[in-house]
């Protein structure tokens, strides 16, 4: 039981470390010029030397941009906090239930993910500059859509572990 709760426990936090990276690293959107550094753009800044504000993030124009950002720091606020509650009902809940409440929490943030990914994916020629869009999906693009069927099995396995000696 105690190897199939450190295999649960290190899938849930390698889980939530590809949600960190993919919402911090700077690579959703990758251009590369001809003879020149590449571009890297993630949800919050463009960068190849150094780095500046996406165009019009704060007005309504980037309405979705902003909807990917909230989802993204949601799903990572969400994966630690169902890891937190799992560990206190690890130690708090009777012999024989289940870890419901951590599971409503980690499927929470694999739809906070997917949303995310999918706003993304549906509008990624709004969030570019007209010299931005001739680019290709970046790792943290990649690892947000890794990371969705992770957060989504690791709260299945929630659902379906029950506490035992």
């Amino acid at each position: 039981m105690l190897i199939i709760l450190f295999l649960i426990t290190l899938f849930h936090v390698a889980a939530t470390i590809l949600v960190l990276v993919a919402t911090i690293h700077n690579a959703w959107w990758v251009v590369s010029p001809a003879g020149r550094d590449a571009i890297y753009t993630d949800l919050w800044y463009s960068c190849n030397a150094t780095c500046y504000s996406i165009d019009h993030s704060h007005t309504t124009d980037a309405s979705y941009l902003q909807a990917v950002q909230a989802t993204m720091i949601l799903a990572t606020i969400f994966c630690c906090i169902s890891f937190f509650v799992f560990i206190l009902q690890l130690f708090k809940i009777q012999q024989g239930e289940r870890f419901i409440f951590t599971a409503v929490i980690q499927l929470l943030a694999s739809l906070c993910v997917m949303i995310a990914a999918s706003i993304y994916t549906a509008q990624k020629n709004s969030f570019h500059a007209a010299g931005l869009q001739k680019g290709s999906y970046g790792s943290s693009y990649i690892l947000a859509w890794i990371s969705f069927p992770m957060t989504l099995i690791s709260g299945l396995m929630y659902l379906v572990l029950r506490k035992r000696k």
